[in-house]
Parts: structure tokens; C-alpha cells; sequence
């Protein structure tokens, strides 16, 4: 009866048949060394790209100036203030497209070499993560474009009908802050993809966020103080009205991530 019993015992599969997090040391610097050169190389690839396309992309970037400019009634051309200034600034752009064209997929080997050490149903959240990082990314980068770049811009030139000194604009300075803005958007309009990880580790909880919710206040206005390019009150209200919207859309994002463990620990104490 025990040799009749031993293929039933062998036929039982074990209860979790995922190899994550059962990797060595060594294996994963391995993993992580792959996942670099492949991060690397799309960057390498995306910033050829983006060098071909920088000449194209710099009359879309200088469009909030020269609008600034002529809403100011005056000239909107830019200059570059140095021989290589031209030059400097088309390798730049063309760096920076790359790693924006290179980035969903440098987010995916992120995620391949996390994912290992986490559950199945952690795991499906892959796509989502990937999509949802590069949406909020892209609506950072626009709402910096068509709302926050323009009212600085109008802020910063309105005083040059105030005195008889009249603004000539680098291009390479003009592009700086551009970066500044758009950038600095971008990442905070990461927020909810940050508390979605967080959530997803037990770290923070949407009873932990809303009780707190005065010293992310605090840090959001703290924070809005220095990305702010002006110290006008009206340009860094602005910059606050989204980061304090996300953080609640992070709050919510943050109850589903909650509802989702406690219905899947339901499941598996039901099993």
C-alpha cells in the first residue's frame, strides 16, 4: 500500500511550483548584470534616434517663448550665446528623447528583475505598472508644456514692459528651464505609481496616507516652493494643484492595492 501510495504523494503538485525569490546571490547580480546591458542598449539606441529628430523637436520646444514674447509685444527670437551653443543644445535634446523613447522598455527589465521575488498575482500588475508609469509621465510632460511652462513664461517676460531693459532670450538657458519644468512634472506625476509600490509591499496604507495627509502637505508645498521657477504665489499654486490631486489619486490607487490582498488572502484561507 505504501508503494501504491507513493505515486499519489508524487502526483500532489506543491502548493507554489514559482521559482521567484528563490534565486542565489550570485544569480541575481547575474540577472542584474543582463538587465543593465539591455537597459543600456536601448538607451544607446533610443539616444541615436532622438539625435535624428532633436533638429525637428527644437521649434516645438521654443513655441511657449516665442508666444510669451509676442504677448509681450516683442521680438520672439532666441539666440545661442556661444559657438557650440547650437550644437550643445541638439545633443542634449537628442540625449534626452533617447531616454524618453528607451524608457518603457528600461522599465520592463526593472520589473523582469524584480518580478522573481514577487507573488503570481503581484506579477499580473506588469502591464499596468509599465502603461500607467509612461501615461502619468506623458501628462506630466503636458501639463508642464501647455500649462505650467506658459504661465511662468508670462510671469518672467510680463516684466519687461515695466523698464526700459528688453529680455534677450538664450535658447540654451530658455531650454534649461524647459527641462526643469517638464522634467521635475514628470517625475511628480509619478506619485501614484510610487504609492502603488509602496501599497503593494505593505508599507503605506490609505489609513496611513489620509492621517498624514498634513506633513505630505507640508512636503508638497515644500516642494513646489523650490521646482517653482517664480516667486509668485499664483505659478506655485499651479504646481500644487496637481502633485495634491495625485497624492489622493494615490490614495485610492493605494485602497484597491489593500482590497486586493485581503481578497486574495480570503481566497487562499479558503482554499
Amino acid at each position: 500500500m505504501a508503494a501504491a501510495a507513493q505515486p499519489e504523494l508524487n502526483a500532489i503538485p506543491p502548493p507554489d511550483n514559482d521559482p521567484g525569490g528563490r534565486m542565489s546571490f550570485f544569480e541575481h547580480l547575474v540577472e542584474l548584470r543582463k538587465r543593465l546591458i539591455h537597459a543600456a542598449v536601448a538607451i544607446v539606441i533610443g539616444t541615436g534616434i532622438g539625435l535624428l529628430l532633436s533638429k525637428h523637436f527644437i521649434t516645438f520646444i521654443v513655441q511657449p517663448m516665442h508666444m510669451a514674447l509676442r504677448s509681450a509685444h516683442l521680438e520672439d527670437n532666441l539666440y545661442y550665446t556661444s559657438p557650440a551653443g547650437y550644437v550643445s543644445l541638439v545633443i542634449s535634446l537628442g540625449l534626452y528623447l533617447g531616454i524618453a523613447l528607451a524608457m518603457p522598455f528600461v522599465l520592463y527589465q526593472i520589473w523582469l528583475f524584480v518580478a522573481p521575488g514577487l507573488f503570481k498575482h503581484e506579477r499580473r500588475a506588469v502591464a499596468g505598472f509599465i502603461i500607467s508609469s509612461m501615461f502619468l509621465f506623458v501628462c506630466g510632460l503636458a501639463f508642464g508644456y501647455f500649462v505650467m511652462l506658459p504661465t511662468t513664461l508670462k510671469f518672467l517676460i510680463g516684466f519687461a514692459n515695466e523698464g526700459p531693459i528688453k529680455p534677450l532670450i538664450s535658447i540654451n538657458e530658455y531650454f534649461d528651464l524647459t527641462l526643469v519644468i517638464l522634467l521635475g512634472l514628470g517625475i511628480v506625476f509619478e506619485l501614484p505609481v510610487l504609492i502603488f509600490i509602496l501599497s503593494l509591499f505593505g508599507i503605506v496604507t490609505p489609513k496611513f496616507l489620509l492621517k498624514n495627509f498634513r506633513y505630505a502637505m507640508l512636503i508638497i508645498t515644500v516642494a513646489a516652493a523650490i521646482v517653482t521657477p517664480t516667486p509668485d504665489a499664483t505659478t506655485m499654486l499651479v504646481f500644487m494643484a496637481p502633485m495634491i490631486l495625485l497624492y489622493f489619486v494615490g490614495v485610492l490607487v493605494s485602497y484597491v492595492v489593500l482590497r486586493r490582498k485581503q481578497a486574495d488572502a480570503a481566497t487562499g484561507e479558503a482554499q
